[in-house]
């Protein structure tokens, strides 16, 4: 057997402990109020990156298999996982991943699944879809007493896989379904229809839907139009009698990445379903779903490049060439202190978020940052992993572009987060529309850029010149929309970093907010800046 020092190769990646090794993240989670937190992190730390990064090997590699009929020729639409898989889902779901904001209400608790969620997409990202769902609809189905079963068992730690009644069930799992053939992300479009029946809230859906996410789950909102417009539903796959809900499933996508998760087409056959909410308020509905799920993106895609980070720096620490580790040379290290920066401002940004969506039933301000903030980190943290992580990938040469490496699951994944729950002009018009129609979305996005005032210049500067808009004296053209939303981006990273005192925050704002930088053109296209060792010496793996 070949020795890894003498065949100049670094060793296995995993074991690791994925909490103790970014720094980062444990000082963002602390500052937004989390810490209460911390023992439990750090055990699922050391669980996704030792037995869960291991599983999600063949949970990737053997994709879902849909099964439209059983031997019999009955139908059954169910879709066949990997073990792998249903272990993955069990470690998420009993340790909080999809419940713990709701099963443990306590200030702190918002922050604290979102660093879980953050750690558990490092490693296994496609279970994160119905994951995400889950923790998504649970204060939407509580809201709801025909439904109080469903939010229970959604937040409930216990997982279930099997194709059964929820009243046989401890856990359940939840997907969505809103895209039609022929509306994509314009929802108003949509032509499924829903029929009342004689039952007060229960109707009949006929139809489709073009992406219906996670279609194993034990039921699904849905949004259709009703008599009184377009509305949000739960359509459970068993019926209350015992009998399924007539769907059927058409076929699971082939898609370029997230290949754990199945996606599917499906249409309906007067199938039986709950309204949730009220009939015409459907979008409204799913809108508060989706700022969670938004925010799970932004989580996702920070903690994507955090791994493809943390997979290039253990690399470069341990790979030879021309005399020198990689990490040593000068070149390289630019380019991995430029990966180290966008890795750490993604990260911090999306637990500050969390933070705010933590904080807001209680402070408006709050409420009115995670209103706007979220569809500003969506489209930014989302964009750059892309970028990230194929940087990354190229730290690792050859290596980063064979499977057994991780980095062409991650690539594949990269762009996905872009995509879903609505694509980058779609954040960018919400930015917009939250600041011309929702006055409080302004003010709250100045006093949380002002906070930093005063620190660094660079900031300073930029921030000012966000001001007439931000102050309503100024209107953004839609066809600047994604520059607006660019420096808006930029300035909160900035002034978050600036607040927590970072070692890198200066290097940040020289690197993101000064002129004589070519930053986004190529990573590591910098000139010199103070911060960059810094930026690499927060982000090492441990040894």
């Amino acid at each position: 057997m070949t020795d890894p020092v003498d065949s100049n190769q670094a060793p296995e990646f995993a074991p690791r402990d994925l909490w103790a090794d970014d720094l980062a993240l444990r000082e963002a989670v602390a500052r937004e109020g989390g810490g209460g937190f911390a023992d439990r992190l750090a055990h699922y730390g050391r669980l996704a990156g030792n037995e869960l990064y291991v599983l999600s090997f063949d949970a990737h590699r053997d994709r879902p298999r849909l099964r439209t009929h059983d031997r019999y020729g009955e139908r059954i639409d169910i879709v066949e996982f990997h073990p792998n898989y249903h272990a993955i889902m069990q470690a998420a779901i009993e340790n909080g991943v999809a419940g713990l904001s709701w099963c443990e209400p306590v200030p702190g608790a918002h922050v604290a699944r979102a660093a879980l969620s953050y750690l558990h997409y490092q490693v296994e990202p496609g279970s994160s879809c119905p994951l995400t769902m889950t923790h998504a609809a649970v204060p939407v189905l509580a809201r709801e007493p025909r439904l109080r079963e469903w939010g229970q068992k959604a937040a409930a730690p216990r997982y279930d896989g099997s194709n059964r009644p929820i009243g046989d069930k401890p856990g359940i799992t939840l997907g969505m379904g809103m895209t039609e053939r022929q509306g994509g992300s314009d929802v108003r479009a949509n032509a499924t229809v829903a029929v009342p029946r004689a039952s007060d809230g229960e109707y009949e859906l006929s139809g489709h839907k073009w992406f219906f996410s996670a279609p194993m789950s034990d039921g699904f909102l849905v949004t259709a139009q009703a008599p009184g417009g377009l509305s949000c539903f739960l359509m459970p796959r068993w019926k209350s009698d015992g009998t399924r809900t007539t769907f059927r499933l058409m076929r699971l996508k082939d898609k370029l990445g997230d290949w754990s998760n199945a996606s599917s087409e499906v249409e309906f056959d007067r199938a039986w379903a709950l309204r949730v909410g009220e009939e015409g308020r459907g979008i409204a509905t799913i809108l508060e779903m989706v700022m969670l799920t938004r925010l799970d993106c932004m989580l996702g895609s920070a903690g994507l490049m955090r791994m493809a980070l943390a997979q290039a720096l253990h690399h470069c620490r341990h790979r030879r060439a021309f005399g020198q580790r990689l990490v040593d040379q000068p070149l390289m290290r630019t380019v991995l202190a430029d990966l180290a920066l966008e890795a750490e401002a993604a990260t911090a940004f999306a637990i500050r978020v969390a933070g705010a969506v933590d904080r807001a039933p209680t402070d408006p301000q709050e409420a009115a940052l995670a209103r706007v903030a979220t569809a500003i980190g969506k489209f930014w943290i989302c964009k750059r992993a892309v970028v990230v992580v194929n940087e990354a990938q190229e730290c690792l040469g050859g290596n980063g572009y064979v499977e057994e490496s991780l980095l062409p699951r991650l690539y594949r994944q990269a762009p996905l987060n872009s995509i879903w729950e609505g694509s980058g002009n779609i954040q960018c018009l919400d930015v917009l529309r939250a600041l011309q129609r929702e006055p409080e979305t302004g003010p709250a996005l100045w006093t949380e850029l002002s906070a930093a005032a005063g620190r660094n210049a660079a900031c300073d500067a930029a921030v000012e010149r966000l001001h007439p808009v931000l102050h309503g004296s100024k209107a953004v053209d839609q066809s600047q929309a994604r520059r607006f939303v660019v420096s808006l981006a930029l300035a909160l990273q900035a002034s978050v970093l600036l607040r927590a005192a970072s070692p890198v925050a200066e290097a940040f704002c020289d690197t993101r907010l000064s002129g004589g930088h070519e930053y986004g053109v190529a990573a590591g296209a910098l000139t010199a800046s103070a911060g960059l060792d810094a930026a690499i010496e927060r982000s090492l793996p441990m040894q």
